[in-house]
């Protein structure tokens, strides 16, 4: 087992338990942390009122780290985990040995996008998330249609005002193409070759923007790769690790 452990961030709008087809044969190599963000799953969303702010999830991320005594991780994250980790290496970089990029961008919404997200939290803050969260999310989320029952009930569990912070949150996100810039650990970019929301072009200028990275694109997969083909990123993560 690698003295470095994995910790994972989990997509939108879902928690943890996305990882759940990959956890197993990933703990049997590598000690794996999956914890869920804040406001999602089983996490409090704290009482602020500052705009949301994937800075504030960052220090989430690194509180945890200290409670666990751990100096540094390698850390990954899909989709928004994946926006959530390169809050964190910009925060703190010496706490992060190496980058596991699944399904994400470094550059920020286009308007159409962030306006989108405000009409996602406006109506999670006054309708609730379940009957229709899911039927919006589904058709860009997946390309393989198989894991889509379980997506759904993940969806219809988060907490609606943690959906609305996230989306907020996701909204008012930085470009982070400099961050990678000058980022001088290892990565792995992994993208399904369908996915709709950060394509194959995307994972693109994210390895243009890193001196060290390895770069795998799943056939046949869309935007949640973990879940669609959770053997391929089992392979690529253990592969790129050994």
């Amino acid at each position: 087992m690698t003295e470095l452990p994995l910790l994972l961030l989990h997509a939108f709008p879902l928690d943890a338990r996305m990882w759940d087809p990959v956890r197993a044969p990933l703990a049997e190599r590598l000690r794996l942390i999956t914890p869920d963000q804040r406001g999602l799953g089983r996490s409090p969303l704290p009482e602020t009122d500052r705009e949301p702010s994937l800075d504030d999830a960052a220090r989430d991320v690194l509180a945890l780290l200290d409670r666990l005594e751990l100096d540094e991780v390698v850390l990954g994250g899909c989709s928004m985990g994946g926006y959530l980790a390169l809050a964190a290496v910009k925060a703190a970089p010496e706490r992060v040995a190496g980058l596991v990029l699944i399904d994400t961008k470094a550059t920020p919404d286009s308007p159409e996008a962030a306006e989108n997200r405000l009409k996602v939290a406006e109506r999670a803050e006054a309708e609730g998330v379940q009957g229709w969260l899911a039927d919006a999310n589904l058709p860009n989320l997946l390309h393989n249609q198989e894991p889509a029952e379980r997506v759904r009930e993940l969806i219809d569990a988060q907490p609606p005002a943690g959906v609305a912070w996230a989306a907020r949150a996701m909204r008012n996100r930085p470009d982070s193409l400099d961050v990678l810039r000058k980022s001088d650990v290892p990565a792995l970019v992994i993208v399904g070759e369908e996915d709709k929301l950060t394509p194959v072009e995307e994972a693109g200028k994210m390895i243009d923007a890193l001196d060290e990275a390895r770069l795998v694109v799943l056939p046949g997969a869309g935007h949640l790769t973990p879940l669609e083909d959770p053997a391929g990123v089992v392979e690529a993560i253990l592969g790129w690790f050994a």
